[in-house]
């Protein structure tokens, strides 16, 4: 039995119903945007998403990743990395054409949906760099990980269990990374300005913002 037909059969009818209509990227990033940002320090497998309604960005890139695998994408996922000033963020990776899109459960606006117009992995993580910023109003995208195929812990059943989860997590530290800027970029950011600083935290949960000096 395969890991899909595996998550299938736990499925009930009303979820069977709620998922048919997730039949492309972004109807995926639609279920993600209307289910409560997760401030609980654990992570929910696919099917715990689906039934709890809640996920933070891991989760969420999980279950993306899920709902992706389901419509005939390969169930990838990537790390965006800061600086120690702030949360990574992880995406759920999809190609149209050969063209890089993303589905993302994020507490900031920008952090979400991207189409597939992206022609390198970094095209498109770059894409959000502008968007990806602490409460302190710190541009702090620093790198980004090779894609994780998560198709390597089908064994685990990390679609239908929890068990496997913390692996995975452990899994997107040790894959390689790759640097978006120089010291001297670094050193000459500007921070955001206060009218993009509100419009990114527009509807956050606040005990799930970054906080940083805590």
């Amino acid at each position: 039995m395969t890991a899909v037909e595996s998550f299938n059969n736990l499925l009930t009818e009303t979820e069977r119903r709620i998922l048919s209509g997730l039949s492309d990227p972004y109807k995926i990033q639609t279920f993600l945007d209307s289910i409560s940002y997760s401030i609980e320090p654990v992570y929910r497998c696919p099917l715990q998403v689906l039934r709890d309604r809640v996920a933070h960005c891991f989760d969420g890139a999980l279950f993306a990743a899920a709902m992706l695998r389901r419509i005939g994408h390969l169930p990838v996922i990537t790390d965006m990395l800061p600086n120690d000033r702030d949360d990574d963020h992880l995406l759920a990776l999809f190609r149209v054409e050969g063209y890089w899109g993303a589905v993302a459960k994020s507490n900031f606006t920008g952090l979400r949906y991207r189409e597939p117009v992206y022609r390198s992995l970094r095209e498109l993580v770059m894409s959000y760099f502008e968007q990806y910023y602490n409460v302190a109003g710190e541009k702090t995208l620093r790198g980004y990980t090779a894609p994780l195929d998560l198709t390597l812990f089908d064994s685990e059943d990390w679609m239908i269990s929890d068990a496997c989860l913390e692996k995975i997590a452990q899994r997107t530290e040790k894959i390689r990374r790759f640097a978006l800027l120089t010291p001297q970029m670094e050193a000459a950011l500007s921070k955001v300005d206060d009218r993009s600083l509100k419009a990114g935290l527009l509807g956050a949960e606040d005990a799930g913002l970054f906080k940083p000096g805590n």
